[in-house]
């Protein structure tokens, strides 16, 4: 019997192995080993999603937060932002690879501003491109740091 039961452990073992592994797999292969890119951002109740100079800002809390991508703007991601504006998407299970998440997607906060103050604009949305800061290569792992290069408001 106590075979039996290592022979279910070391079966459950590897198949999480191979579910666990299993997005990192369909991630780009680069120099560096498998990129992870992680896109993450704090949105600011102010009219570009920005603190302001010299002042503290209330944090845009409870924000819609897209991951846009190609010239139809298709949502391949979608988040919340915290109680502190803080967004974070992992990539790892989308089919992008880098050069294409950089070059050719966006993050967009559909969520009305004037949701989190009636003093701002209760139409449009902010839009920004994205860039890496940064990486950090952990075993055969590189993982990537994506910011927002700054929310510009539409009408």
């Amino acid at each position: 019997m106590a075979i039996i039961k290592n022979k279910h452990i070391t079966f459950s073992l590897f198949l999480f192995c191979l579910i666990v592994a299993s997005p990192m797999a369909n991630a780009q292969i680069g120099l560096g080993g498998i990129n992870v890119p992680i896109i993450n951002g704090v949105l600011f109740c102010t009219i570009n999603g920005a603190p302001l100079n010299g002042t503290s800002a209330t944090a845009f809390a409870n924000a819609v937060v897209q991951l846009q991508c190609g010239s139809l703007n298709t949502v391949v991601a979608e988040t919340i932002t915290s109680i502190t504006g803080l967004f974070t998407f992992s990539t790892t299970g989308i089919q992008i690879s880098l050069p294409t998440l950089l070059n050719d997607c966006r993050i967009v906060v559909p969520t009305p501003r004037s949701s989190c103050s009636s003093t701002l604009p209760s139409t449009g949305q902010l839009v920004s491109q994205l860039r890496i800061v940064g990486s950090l290569i952990s075993g055969l792992l590189n993982i990537v740091a994506i910011l927002p290069t700054g929310f510009v408001p539409t009408v």
